[in-house]
Order: structure tokens, then C-alpha cells, then sequence
């Protein structure tokens, strides 16, 4: 059996989960691809228990979900002997508590209920029943652990994590299953036979993420720009319909959703809420928008903000989810040509072009964002630092200029470091033009923001940054594409 590549914390999680001398009741949560199932599948499984694993389908009636069901409990506890298909989930699980209390008492139980948004679908009544076992017979099990899966986060968040119901209160753990790092994917590409210098590791994070199951799916007997044009530009390629199939398999009104994608994909840092609403025509206004942005972040599709002393205008929102961006930059907008005829080599002609370098630059920030810690840890800064970028949009009236911080830690030792990201092949250089720049970034920052606190210039440059007099007058610190790699 393959082992489980990193995932240190969670594995501690459900090694103590395991190890407990009380009945728990576990929500497992995270985006669709990341590895929930084969996290609790693989480390559970190696286990001396009783392992019942059942898995919802998507808009399945509730007969046929019951009939899945009723063939793991007899595979499970009955050697594949026959049984009735109960007629609802209370009998379901009167029958598995049956099932249960035959096995020895020293014989730990393992009950995972994949995809459990799936499986509560309109009326099937199955979190009802599971409110009512838990809390009447499986509560006082100290042998019983109850895993509960989504990869609707929004779903197992309010319907699980904050249910007010019969589970209210009763979660004893719960695990947001998030990508792998850099470094993450490094060792799981390794143990796939792939060997990738980080250059090549950070433009394939860029693409996809970190998301294991599109990990998996490399050729290594491609470059990574062959992978990409295969998997994303060829219209057998996984990755040429991931999108909709994602979107459709998580939310049941999908357009809507992917409406709110697509707006905010438009803009390079961040589109405000109040423009976002002006701006759909599918998702209403007020709380259906709100619900949907709260499922969208939840799912890690995308990262709601606050910059940096600017609480009065309101959220910001911007594509996290470098699958989505990568796929609405590239593929959407000529995908029916893609349909007619696959271009073997339409990737290799973009890298290197001026467009290429701009989605490089916001897919570079994307991943700095994500590994805010190592950015931390190399600049020496510490965790009470808030962490958020900054900007100043004069009046259109005015004669300011407006300024963009890409990144910020406000310090608690009256200090600031400004964080100016950049993605480059080679070091990059600081001119005298753009020694200007940072030098009237930093002017209008303290200017806006009427601050006292000493101020920092950093760079987050990919390939770092070539020494000249202007980098020695400017920058304090140089957090590269090595810094990211490091353990935080």
C-alpha cells in the first residue's frame, strides 16, 4: 500500500484519534482533489480495526445510495452475505449499530462516511439519523470513531462544524485538509519518479497547485510544458473540463458560481464585493452573494482580503486557486478552437511572451500568499505580525499618484516591512527607474497611512536579485524561490 506523502499534522491528528479511549466524531473537509479520501483511507486502513467506508453519489437517489451502503456492511461485517436494503437511513443504522455490537469489545471501529454532502441530499433524512445514533448509542462507544468527509467545505461547516442541531457541539476534531506546499509537492513528484529542479517545480505550482491528484496525473517522460499543453490544451486532456466538472460536482447552482470566478479573475489585484455585485447578473444581490463568496472561500477557490488599514471600503477578493485562474486565463477563452483542433504546441509558443510574464506575475503572488510562513521565517519576522498587502487609489480628480504594496507585515516593534513581489527567470535588477518607484511607493505608503513605524523594503523575487548600488540602497532583505522551499 503507497504511503502517505507528508500531511504530518493531520496523520498526529488521526493517530490520536485513534489512540482515544472516548467515541469521536471527526469532520475532515478540504477542496475537491486534495486527498481527503486517500488521507483517511490509507492511514486508517493499516490499522488492527473495522474499517466501514461508504461514499455518497452526486444527485443519487436515495435507494441506490442505500444499496451502495447495504453492500459495505455485509462486505464489512457479514462476509458478503445477503441483506434487505433497508428502506431509510434509520434503519440503515440501526442495523450497522447491530453490526457493531457483535464484534468483540476490544475491537475498534472505524466508521468513514465519504462525500457526506452527497449523501444528504433533499429528504434522504441520513443527518437526522446520524444526529439520532450518535447521540443515543454511538456516543458511548469509547471504541466507535466517526469520520465525516466533504469536499463541499461551506456544507460541513454548517451543516457539521456549526450544526445546531442533535451534532451541535459534538465534533471532537476536525481537519482542513489544505495543498501541498512547494516543498510537498517536491517529495510527492519525488515519489512519483519525477525529478524537478525548483524552477520547474515553482511554473507547475503556478498551473495547478498543489493539489496531489493533478500531482499525479504528470507524464514523467514529459517537460513540465509538455505536461501542461497535454493535460490542459488538448481536448482529452484532464484539465481541459476539470473546471466545470468541479464546479458542477460541488454546487448546485454552478453558473452562478463560476459567474463570481470569472469577475474576479478579470482584475490583477482584487475586485471589492460592492463592484463585484454591480458587475454579476447570476447571483443576486446581498445574501445570495454573500453565501456564495462564503462557499467559494471555503472551498479555497478564492481569498477574501482587507488591505492594510482600509476596513471602511470593504472586502477585496481575488483568485486563489491556480487551477481556476490558470484555466480561465488560457483555456476558456479559446477552448471551442481547442475542441475543433488540439494545438501540440500551443503552450510552448506563449511561455516567454509578454502575456505569459503577466500571468506569471500574478500566479507568483498567488504562491507567496500561500507561504506567507516560510516569508515570514526568512524575513526574520514574527508571528504577530500582521501580514496583508496595501493600496491607495487617489481621486481621479487629484494629482496624486496611486501606489500598490503587494505584501506588508506591520510589526509590534514599531516597524513595517514592505514586500514588493517579482517574478523573473534571471535576478532581477533594480534600475534607477525602478529605484524611483519603490522610493515613491514607500513615500505615499507613509504619506496615506500617516505612520512612524520604521520602515523595511524587501523583495520576493523567484531568482533573486542582482547586486548593483540601487538593490544595496533600497532593499533590506531577499526572500527567493529557496526561502519558499524551507520548512516554515
Amino acid at each position: 500500500m503507497s504511503a502517505v506523502i507528508g500531511r504530518e499534522p493531520e496523520k498526529k491528528i488521526l493517530d490520536t484519534i485513534y489512540a482515544s479511549k472516548e467515541a469521536e466524531l471527526v469532520a475532515v473537509y478540504g477542496r475537491r482533489r486534495v486527498g481527503k479520501t486517500y488521507l483517511i483511507k490509507h492511514h486508517f486502513q493499516e490499522k488492527k480495526c473495522v474499517y466501514f467506508h461508504i461514499t455518497g453519489i452526486k444527485n443519487g437517489a436515495l435507494k441506490v445510495q442505500l444499496e451502495r451502503y447495504t453492500k459495505v456492511l455485509t462486505d464489512v461485517f457479514y462476509s458478503g452475505l445477503s441483506l434487505k436494503i433497508p428502506e431509510n437511513w434509520m434503519s440503515a443504522f440501526e442495523e450497522l449499530t447491530r453490526a457493531i455490537n457483535t464484534l468483540p469489545r476490544s475491537k475498534k471501529v472505524i466508521l468513514f462516511f465519504d462525500e457526506l454532502p452527497w449523501l444528504a441530499n433533499r429528504r434522504s433524512g441520513v443527518l437526522q439519523a446520524l444526529e439520532y445514533f450518535w447521540n443515543r448509542y454511538w456516543v458511548d462507544n469509547s471504541r466507535l470513531k466517526l469520520v465525516l468527509c466533504g469536499s463541499s467545505s461551506s456544507w460541513m461547516i454548517n451543516k457539521i462544524i456549526k450544526n445546531r442541531g442533535g451534532l451541535h457541539n459534538r465534533v471532537t476534531r476536525k481537519i482542513r485538509l489544505m495543498p501541498f506546499t512547494l516543498e510537498e509537492s517536491r517529495v510527492f513528484l519525488h515519489s512519483q519518479g519525477m525529478q524537478l529542479s525548483k524552477t520547474q517545480l515553482l511554473k507547475l505550482y503556478m498551473a495547478i497547485g498543489g493539489i496531489p491528484y493533478y500531482l499525479k496525473q504528470l507524464n514523467k517522460s514529459y517537460s513540465i510544458d509538455q505536461n501542461i499543453n497535454q493535460l490542459f490544451f488538448n481536448s482529452d486532456g484532464l484539465f481541459f473540463n476539470e473546471f466545470d466538472e468541479v464546479f458542477f460536482s460541488l454546487f448546485d447552482e454552478a453558473d452562478a458560481y463560476k459567474e463570481i470566478i470569472r469577475i474576479i479573475a478579470k482584475s490583477s489585484y482584487g475586485i471589492l464585493r460592492n463592484d463585484l455585485e454591480q458587475q454579476s447578473k447570476l447571483t443576486g444581490k446581498g445574501g445570495h452573494l454573500t453565501t456564495r463568496l462564503n462557499d467559494l472561500e471555503s472551498a479555497g477557490f478564492i481569498t477574501g482580503y482587507m488591505p492594510f488599514e482600509h476596513k471602511r471600503r470593504g472586502t477585496y477578493y481575488r483568485i486563489s486557486d491556480e487551477y481556476c485562474y490558470f484555466y480561465l486565463r488560457w483555456i476558456e477563452p479559446i477552448k471551442a478552437q481547442l475542441k475543433q483542433e488540439s494545438n501540440a504546441h500551443y503552450w510552448m509558443s506563449i511561455v516567454d511572451t509578454p502575456a505569459y510574464y503577466v500571468w506569471a506575475g500574478y500566479a507568483f503572488e498567488n504562491s507567496c500568499y500561500k507561504h506567507i510562513a516560510q516569508i515570514r521565517k526568512a524575513l526574520d519576522v514574527p508571528l504577530s505580525a500582521l501580514a496583508s498587502p496595501w493600496r491607495y487609489s487617489p481621486l481621479k480628480s487629484s494629482k496624486e499618484n496611486g501606489a500598490q504594496i503587494d505584501l506588508l507585515f506591520s510589526r509590534s516593534d514599531h516597524s513595517t516591512t514592505l514586500c514588493e513581489i517579482k517574478y523573473t527567470d534571471k535576478p532581477f535588477i533594480i534600475d534607477k527607474q525602478y529605484a524611483e518607484n519603490l522610493k515613491n511607493k514607500t513615500c505615499t505608503f507613509v504619506k496615506v497611512t500617516k505612520t512612524n513605524n520604521q520602515i523595511f523594503m524587501a523583495m520576493i523575487s523567484a531568482n533573486g536579485v542582482k547586486k548593483n548600488k540601487y538593490s544595496d540602497e533600497i532593499l533590506s532583505q531577499v526572500v527567493t524561490l529557496e526561502d519558499l522551499f524551507k520548512e516554515a
